[in-house]
Protein backbone atom coordinates (compact mmCIF):
# COMPACT_ATOMS: atom_id res chain seq x y z
CA UNK A 1 0.00 0.00 0.00
CA UNK A 2 1.27 3.21 -1.11
CA UNK A 3 2.18 6.27 1.11
CA UNK A 4 -0.36 8.53 -0.77
CA UNK A 5 -3.13 5.70 0.08
CA UNK A 6 -2.51 5.08 2.99
CA UNK A 7 -2.59 9.17 4.21
CA UNK A 8 -6.12 8.82 2.63
CA UNK A 9 -7.27 6.15 5.39
CA UNK A 10 -5.34 8.22 8.06
CA UNK A 11 -6.57 11.77 7.10
CA UNK A 12 -10.56 12.77 7.82
CA UNK A 13 -11.88 13.91 4.71
CA UNK A 14 -11.95 17.99 4.78
CA UNK A 15 -13.19 19.70 1.80
CA UNK A 16 -11.73 23.18 0.54
CA UNK A 17 -13.06 26.07 1.66
CA UNK A 18 -13.38 25.33 5.73
CA UNK A 19 -13.42 28.60 7.33
CA UNK A 20 -14.72 27.54 10.04
CA UNK A 21 -18.49 28.17 11.59
CA UNK A 22 -17.42 31.01 13.78
CA UNK A 23 -16.24 32.77 11.26
CA UNK A 24 -19.37 32.50 9.23
CA UNK A 25 -21.87 33.52 12.16
CA UNK A 26 -19.63 36.39 12.57
CA UNK A 27 -19.98 37.88 8.97
CA UNK A 28 -23.59 37.21 8.86
CA UNK A 29 -23.53 39.06 11.83
CA UNK A 30 -21.50 42.21 10.68
CA UNK A 31 -24.14 41.72 7.46
CA UNK A 32 -27.19 41.82 9.69
CA UNK A 33 -26.07 44.75 11.73
CA UNK A 34 -24.75 46.92 9.13
CA UNK A 35 -28.43 45.86 7.12
CA UNK A 36 -30.10 47.34 9.97
CA UNK A 37 -29.04 50.63 9.41
CA UNK A 38 -30.31 51.03 5.98
CA UNK A 39 -33.00 53.03 4.77
CA UNK A 40 -34.01 52.76 0.83
CA UNK A 41 -36.98 54.75 0.27
CA UNK A 42 -38.04 52.36 -2.22
CA UNK A 43 -39.33 48.15 -0.68
CA UNK A 44 -38.08 46.93 -3.53
CA UNK A 45 -34.82 47.27 -2.27
CA UNK A 46 -35.16 45.95 0.42
CA UNK A 47 -36.80 42.96 -1.42
CA UNK A 48 -33.63 42.55 -3.13
CA UNK A 49 -31.38 43.26 -0.40
CA UNK A 50 -33.21 40.23 2.42
CA UNK A 51 -32.87 37.72 -0.92
CA UNK A 52 -29.58 38.19 -1.46
CA UNK A 53 -28.99 37.77 2.43
CA UNK A 54 -30.55 34.39 2.39
CA UNK A 55 -28.66 33.36 -0.70
CA UNK A 56 -25.66 34.23 0.96
CA UNK A 57 -26.38 32.29 3.96
CA UNK A 58 -27.40 29.27 2.07
CA UNK A 59 -23.46 29.84 -0.16
CA UNK A 60 -22.02 30.10 2.81
CA UNK A 61 -23.25 26.69 4.40
CA UNK A 62 -22.78 24.94 1.62
CA UNK A 63 -18.69 26.40 1.09
CA UNK A 64 -17.53 22.84 2.75
CA UNK A 65 -20.11 20.31 0.97
CA UNK A 66 -21.21 21.67 -2.24
CA UNK A 67 -17.83 24.37 -3.28
CA UNK A 68 -19.28 24.86 -6.87
CA UNK A 69 -22.85 25.46 -5.75
CA UNK A 70 -21.73 28.02 -3.33
CA UNK A 71 -19.51 30.09 -6.10
CA UNK A 72 -22.54 30.19 -8.10
CA UNK A 73 -25.39 31.49 -5.34
CA UNK A 74 -22.24 33.31 -3.53
CA UNK A 75 -21.59 35.30 -6.69
CA UNK A 76 -25.61 35.94 -7.34
CA UNK A 77 -25.21 37.45 -4.69
CA UNK A 78 -21.96 39.54 -4.87
CA UNK A 79 -23.63 40.87 -8.81
CA UNK A 80 -27.01 41.24 -7.46
CA UNK A 81 -26.33 43.74 -4.95
CA UNK A 82 -23.40 45.07 -6.64
CA UNK A 83 -25.89 46.51 -9.01
CA UNK A 84 -28.05 48.14 -6.30
CA UNK A 85 -25.05 49.44 -4.63
CA UNK A 86 -25.69 53.07 -6.00
CA UNK A 87 -28.86 53.34 -4.76
CA UNK A 88 -28.93 55.94 -1.36
CA UNK A 89 -28.52 54.33 1.81
CA UNK A 90 -29.05 50.95 0.82
CA UNK A 91 -25.95 49.43 2.27
CA UNK A 92 -25.87 46.86 -0.62
CA UNK A 93 -22.25 47.16 -0.06
CA UNK A 94 -22.06 44.82 2.69
CA UNK A 95 -23.42 42.18 0.85
CA UNK A 96 -20.92 42.42 -1.38
CA UNK A 97 -18.02 42.50 0.75
CA UNK A 98 -19.43 39.54 2.34
CA UNK A 99 -20.20 37.69 -0.89
CA UNK A 100 -16.79 38.38 -2.30
CA UNK A 101 -14.68 37.57 0.92
CA UNK A 102 -16.19 33.66 1.20
CA UNK A 103 -15.91 33.38 -2.66
CA UNK A 104 -12.17 34.31 -2.00
CA UNK A 105 -11.82 31.46 0.62
CA UNK A 106 -12.96 28.79 -1.76
CA UNK A 107 -10.47 26.68 -3.18
CA UNK A 108 -10.49 24.80 -6.78
CA UNK A 109 -7.49 23.66 -7.41
CA UNK A 110 -7.96 22.93 -11.09
CA UNK A 111 -9.00 26.32 -11.65
CA UNK A 112 -6.93 28.55 -9.26
CA UNK A 113 -7.82 31.75 -9.04
CA UNK A 114 -9.57 32.36 -12.46
CA UNK A 115 -13.37 31.99 -10.57
CA UNK A 116 -12.10 34.92 -7.96
CA UNK A 117 -11.42 37.02 -10.80
CA UNK A 118 -14.17 36.25 -12.98
CA UNK A 119 -16.24 37.22 -9.99
CA UNK A 120 -14.35 40.19 -9.36
CA UNK A 121 -14.48 41.45 -13.29
CA UNK A 122 -18.31 41.11 -12.78
CA UNK A 123 -18.99 43.16 -9.91
CA UNK A 124 -16.73 45.92 -11.48
CA UNK A 125 -18.93 45.84 -14.48
CA UNK A 126 -22.11 46.27 -11.90
CA UNK A 127 -20.33 49.12 -10.05
CA UNK A 128 -19.91 50.96 -12.73
CA UNK A 129 -23.85 50.30 -14.14
CA UNK A 130 -24.67 51.00 -10.68
CA UNK A 131 -22.82 54.22 -10.88
CA UNK A 132 -24.50 55.32 -14.04
CA UNK A 133 -27.92 54.49 -12.79
CA UNK A 134 -27.94 55.84 -9.46
CA UNK A 135 -26.10 58.89 -10.73
CA UNK A 136 -23.13 58.47 -8.46
CA UNK A 137 -19.55 59.95 -9.12
CA UNK A 138 -16.41 58.28 -9.84
CA UNK A 139 -14.86 58.95 -6.25
CA UNK A 140 -18.14 56.42 -5.34
CA UNK A 141 -16.80 54.11 -7.92
CA UNK A 142 -13.51 53.65 -7.06
CA UNK A 143 -13.98 53.74 -3.21
CA UNK A 144 -16.45 50.54 -4.10
CA UNK A 145 -13.26 49.01 -5.85
CA UNK A 146 -11.28 49.42 -3.11
CA UNK A 147 -13.59 47.69 -0.68
CA UNK A 148 -13.87 45.00 -2.73
CA UNK A 149 -9.78 44.50 -3.37
CA UNK A 150 -9.47 44.72 0.64
CA UNK A 151 -11.86 42.16 1.35
CA UNK A 152 -10.90 40.00 -1.27
CA UNK A 153 -7.37 39.92 -0.06
CA UNK A 154 -8.55 38.77 3.16
CA UNK A 155 -10.56 36.44 1.97
CA UNK A 156 -7.29 35.19 -0.03
CA UNK A 157 -5.41 35.33 3.25
CA UNK A 158 -7.39 33.12 4.73
CA UNK A 159 -7.41 30.64 2.39
CA UNK A 160 -3.73 30.44 2.41
CA UNK A 161 -4.42 30.07 5.91
CA UNK A 162 -6.40 27.05 5.89
CA UNK A 163 -4.12 25.63 2.71
CA UNK A 164 -1.47 26.24 5.54
CA UNK A 165 -2.80 24.41 8.39
CA UNK A 166 -3.95 21.45 5.82
CA UNK A 167 -0.44 21.02 5.03
CA UNK A 168 0.73 21.11 8.59
CA UNK A 169 -1.99 18.33 9.59
CA UNK A 170 -0.79 16.08 6.38
CA UNK A 171 3.02 16.44 7.01
CA UNK A 172 2.19 15.66 10.95
CA UNK A 173 0.30 12.78 9.55
CA UNK A 174 3.31 11.46 7.12
CA UNK A 175 5.89 11.99 10.01
CA UNK A 176 3.82 10.07 12.37
CA UNK A 177 2.93 7.18 9.30
CA UNK A 178 6.94 7.33 8.54
CA UNK A 179 7.86 6.62 12.46
CA UNK A 180 5.20 3.73 12.28
CA UNK A 181 7.24 2.36 9.11
CA UNK A 182 10.35 2.56 10.24
CA UNK A 183 9.57 1.07 13.71
CA UNK A 184 8.18 -1.78 11.50
CA UNK A 185 11.34 -1.91 9.07
CA UNK A 186 13.36 -2.16 12.51
CA UNK A 187 11.37 -4.54 13.97
CA UNK A 188 11.46 -7.13 11.06
CA UNK A 189 15.50 -6.51 10.61
CA UNK A 190 16.09 -7.10 14.52
CA UNK A 191 14.00 -10.18 13.80
CA UNK A 192 16.35 -11.38 11.44
CA UNK A 193 19.34 -10.53 12.95
CA UNK A 194 18.07 -12.70 16.20
CA UNK A 195 17.35 -15.74 13.58
CA UNK A 196 20.64 -15.42 12.16
CA UNK A 197 22.64 -15.06 15.57
CA UNK A 198 20.74 -17.54 17.04
CA UNK A 199 21.39 -20.03 14.15
CA UNK A 200 25.17 -19.00 13.98
CA UNK A 201 25.64 -20.13 17.70
CA UNK A 202 23.65 -23.18 18.33
CA UNK A 203 24.27 -24.74 15.12
CA UNK A 204 27.64 -25.19 15.83
CA UNK A 205 27.64 -26.36 18.91
CA UNK A 206 24.34 -28.61 18.76
CA UNK A 207 26.09 -29.81 15.26
CA UNK A 208 29.05 -31.36 17.26
CA UNK A 209 26.88 -32.12 20.02
CA UNK A 210 24.58 -34.07 17.90
CA UNK A 211 27.44 -35.97 16.21
CA UNK A 212 29.15 -36.92 20.00
CA UNK A 213 25.64 -38.18 20.78
CA UNK A 214 25.40 -39.97 17.56
CA UNK A 215 28.87 -41.57 18.40
CA UNK A 216 27.74 -42.33 22.12
CA UNK A 217 24.58 -44.55 20.56
CA UNK A 218 26.53 -46.72 18.47
CA UNK A 219 29.44 -47.58 21.23
CA UNK A 220 26.43 -48.94 23.53
CA UNK A 221 24.12 -49.81 21.02
CA UNK A 222 26.36 -52.19 18.27
CA UNK A 223 30.06 -52.56 20.39
CA UNK A 224 28.78 -52.55 24.23
CA UNK A 225 31.39 -50.27 25.14
CA UNK A 226 30.04 -48.51 28.28
CA UNK A 227 33.45 -46.85 28.41
CA UNK A 228 34.07 -45.25 25.28
CA UNK A 229 30.19 -44.36 25.41
CA UNK A 230 30.58 -42.80 28.84
CA UNK A 231 33.50 -40.78 27.79
CA UNK A 232 31.67 -39.32 24.19
CA UNK A 233 29.21 -38.32 26.93
CA UNK A 234 31.25 -36.49 28.64
CA UNK A 235 32.74 -34.80 25.78
CA UNK A 236 29.19 -33.79 24.81
CA UNK A 237 28.58 -31.99 28.23
CA UNK A 238 31.94 -30.13 27.58
CA UNK A 239 30.39 -29.11 24.44
CA UNK A 240 27.33 -27.82 25.93
CA UNK A 241 29.40 -25.96 28.35
CA UNK A 242 31.43 -24.43 25.44
CA UNK A 243 28.23 -23.38 23.31
CA UNK A 244 26.85 -21.64 26.05
CA UNK A 245 30.18 -19.70 26.78
CA UNK A 246 30.22 -19.24 23.27
CA UNK A 247 26.71 -17.43 22.32
CA UNK A 248 27.92 -15.33 25.55
CA UNK A 249 30.99 -14.22 23.59
CA UNK A 250 28.72 -13.93 20.75
CA UNK A 251 26.43 -12.04 22.40
CA UNK A 252 29.56 -9.79 23.95
CA UNK A 253 31.04 -9.38 20.63
CA UNK A 254 28.05 -8.30 18.76
CA UNK A 255 27.96 -5.38 21.90
CA UNK A 256 31.17 -4.43 21.87
CA UNK A 257 32.90 -1.48 20.03
CA UNK A 258 36.11 -3.78 19.12
CA UNK A 259 35.74 -7.90 17.91
CA UNK A 260 39.02 -9.70 18.47
CA UNK A 261 41.53 -9.75 15.76
CA UNK A 262 39.71 -12.27 12.55
CA UNK A 263 43.27 -14.77 12.39
CA UNK A 264 43.19 -15.46 15.89
CA UNK A 265 39.48 -15.83 16.02
CA UNK A 266 39.73 -18.20 13.51
CA UNK A 267 42.44 -19.91 14.46
CA UNK A 268 40.99 -20.50 17.70
CA UNK A 269 37.81 -22.00 15.69
CA UNK A 270 39.83 -24.27 13.34
CA UNK A 271 41.60 -25.89 16.80
CA UNK A 272 38.02 -26.23 18.22
CA UNK A 273 36.22 -28.00 15.19
CA UNK A 274 39.17 -30.61 14.83
CA UNK A 275 38.44 -31.70 18.86
CA UNK A 276 34.90 -32.12 18.53
CA UNK A 277 35.07 -33.96 14.80
CA UNK A 278 38.21 -35.77 14.72
CA UNK A 279 38.90 -34.11 11.48
CA UNK A 280 42.12 -32.26 9.80
CA UNK A 281 41.51 -28.65 9.02
CA UNK A 282 44.44 -25.91 7.75
CA UNK A 283 44.52 -22.70 8.38
CA UNK A 284 46.17 -20.03 6.01
CA UNK A 285 46.48 -16.13 6.30
CA UNK A 286 47.77 -14.16 3.36
CA UNK A 287 48.22 -10.38 3.00
CA UNK A 288 49.01 -7.73 5.56
CA UNK A 289 46.71 -8.36 7.83
CA UNK A 290 44.69 -5.50 9.22
CA UNK A 291 41.89 -5.02 11.63
CA UNK A 292 38.38 -4.90 10.21
CA UNK A 293 35.05 -3.32 11.79
CA UNK A 294 33.52 -5.80 14.73
CA UNK A 295 30.44 -5.75 11.91
CA UNK A 296 33.02 -7.50 9.31
CA UNK A 297 34.98 -9.59 12.13
CA UNK A 298 31.48 -11.24 13.22
CA UNK A 299 30.26 -11.86 9.48
CA UNK A 300 33.05 -13.21 8.27
CA UNK A 301 33.71 -15.32 11.79
CA UNK A 302 30.05 -16.51 11.31
CA UNK A 303 30.05 -18.16 7.98
CA UNK A 304 33.55 -19.35 8.63
CA UNK A 305 31.69 -21.32 11.53
CA UNK A 306 28.72 -22.35 9.29
CA UNK A 307 31.04 -23.39 6.50
CA UNK A 308 32.78 -25.76 8.74
CA UNK A 309 29.43 -27.27 10.60
CA UNK A 310 28.40 -28.09 7.16
CA UNK A 311 31.36 -29.94 6.68
CA UNK A 312 31.12 -31.89 9.18
CA UNK A 313 27.57 -32.59 8.91
CA UNK A 314 27.79 -33.26 5.14
CA UNK A 315 31.37 -34.62 4.68
CA UNK A 316 32.62 -36.18 8.13
CA UNK A 317 35.72 -36.93 8.33
CA UNK A 318 37.03 -35.46 5.27
CA UNK A 319 39.77 -32.38 5.47
CA UNK A 320 39.28 -28.86 5.19
CA UNK A 321 41.08 -26.23 4.39
CA UNK A 322 40.49 -22.74 5.33
CA UNK A 323 41.98 -19.57 3.65
CA UNK A 324 42.04 -15.67 4.97
CA UNK A 325 43.25 -13.16 2.37
CA UNK A 326 43.53 -9.93 2.89
CA UNK A 327 44.33 -7.60 -0.49
CA UNK A 328 41.53 -4.67 -1.59
CA UNK A 329 39.05 -6.26 1.11
CA UNK A 330 39.02 -9.28 2.81
CA UNK A 331 38.25 -13.17 1.39
CA UNK A 332 37.47 -15.68 2.94
CA UNK A 333 37.23 -19.80 1.68
CA UNK A 334 36.64 -22.64 3.16
CA UNK A 335 36.87 -25.72 1.05
CA UNK A 336 36.01 -29.55 2.05
CA UNK A 337 36.53 -32.49 0.62
CA UNK A 338 33.76 -33.81 -0.84
CA UNK A 339 30.45 -32.70 -1.94
CA UNK A 340 27.77 -30.99 0.33
CA UNK A 341 24.27 -30.84 -0.84
CA UNK A 342 22.61 -27.85 -0.93
CA UNK A 343 22.16 -24.97 1.46
CA UNK A 344 19.98 -24.38 4.29
CA UNK A 345 19.31 -21.08 6.75
CA UNK A 346 22.48 -21.29 7.34
CA UNK A 347 24.07 -19.75 4.42
CA UNK A 348 21.09 -17.82 3.39
CA UNK A 349 21.71 -15.88 6.93
CA UNK A 350 25.41 -16.09 6.12
CA UNK A 351 24.86 -14.27 2.98
CA UNK A 352 22.18 -11.76 4.58
CA UNK A 353 24.70 -10.48 7.33
CA UNK A 354 27.37 -10.45 4.79
CA UNK A 355 25.06 -8.07 2.83
CA UNK A 356 24.68 -6.02 5.69
CA UNK A 357 28.37 -4.74 5.68
CA UNK A 358 28.30 -4.80 1.55
CA UNK A 359 29.85 -8.12 1.17
CA UNK A 360 29.03 -11.34 -0.54
CA UNK A 361 29.25 -14.84 -0.06
CA UNK A 362 28.98 -17.82 -2.94
CA UNK A 363 28.83 -21.53 -1.89
CA UNK A 364 28.68 -24.25 -4.85
CA UNK A 365 30.66 -27.66 -5.80
CA UNK A 366 34.51 -26.79 -7.06
CA UNK A 367 35.39 -29.65 -8.62
CA UNK A 368 35.06 -32.68 -6.81
CA UNK A 369 35.33 -30.00 -3.42
CA UNK A 370 32.60 -27.73 -1.87
CA UNK A 371 33.81 -24.16 -1.85
CA UNK A 372 31.96 -21.79 0.40
CA UNK A 373 33.49 -17.92 -0.02
CA UNK A 374 33.15 -14.51 1.56
CA UNK A 375 34.57 -10.98 0.68
CA UNK A 376 34.12 -7.90 2.32
CA UNK A 377 35.62 -4.90 -0.28
CA UNK A 378 37.65 -2.33 0.78
CA UNK A 379 36.19 1.09 1.35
Amino acid sequence: MSLRTRLAAVLPSRPHGESGWVGRVLTAGVAVAVLATARPADGWVWVVLATGFVVFVIGSVLMSERPYVALLLLSIVAVCNALIAGYPDSNALVLVLVAISDIAVLEFHRHGNRPIIAVGACVAAAYAVSAWWFDQPDTWYFTQLLWTAVLTAFGLNRRQYEVQARQTELLLQQTRLAQREHARAAALEERGRIARDLHDVLAHSLGALSVQLEVAEALLDERGDTAGALQRVRRSRKLAVQGLTEARNAVAALRADEAPELPQALAALVEQHEKDHGSAVRLTVEGPVRRCESEVTVALLSAAREALTNAAKHAPGQSVVVELTYADGVRLSVRNKGATDGEGFGLAGMRERLALVGGTLTAGPNGADWLVVAEVPGE
